[in-house]
C-alpha cells in the first residue's frame, strides 16, 4: 500500500493510514495495482481517501469499482460521502463527476513535516 501511495501520490498516506479502515484493493497476481479507503468521519460525513491506480493499469475501471464499493459502505451506514482532489487532476475529476460527485469548494491544505 505504501509503495502504491508513494508512486501515485493520492494525498497524505503514512505508515498508519490503513488503521482508519475500510481499505480495499485490486491485485494483479500478488501486486497491488489499485486501492481506496476511508479516512475522516465527521458527523454524517465520511471521506473516501487514497484513490489511486498504478500507472500501468489506468483506464481499466479499477478506481470506479473501488469508489463504488466505498459508496456502498458509506451510504449503507447512512453517511454522506465526500472526497478531495487536486484541481489539475482532470482524469479523476471526470471520474468523480460520472459517479455523481459535484465540485463544492476549493480547499487549501497545509502539511507539517517533522524536522
Amino acid at each position: 500500500m505504501l509503495a502504491l501511495a508513494t508512486l501515485t501520490k493520492p494525498g497524505p498516506f503514512g505508515t498508519r493510514t490503513i488503521e482508519f479502515g475500510h481499505y480495499y484493493g485490486i491485485f494483479d497476481g500478488d501486486r497491488l495495482v489499485a486501492m481506496t479507503g476511508q479516512r475522516l468521519h465527521v458527523g454524517h460525513y465520511s471521506e473516501i481517501s487514497a484513490v489511486c491506480t498504478h500507472p500501468d493499469h489506468l483506464g481499466k475501471g479499477y478506481a470506479a469499482l473501488l469508489i463504488q464499493r466505498q459508496l456502498g459502505l458509506i451510504c449503507g451506514a447512512r453517511q454522506l460521502p465526500f472526497l478531495h482532489v487536486r484541481d489539475d487532476n482532470r482524469r479523476a475529476i471526470a471520474l468523480y463527476e460520472r459517479l455523481g460527485f459535484e465540485v463544492r469548494s476549493p480547499m487549501n491544505f497545509y502539511f507539517m513535516t517533522r524536522g
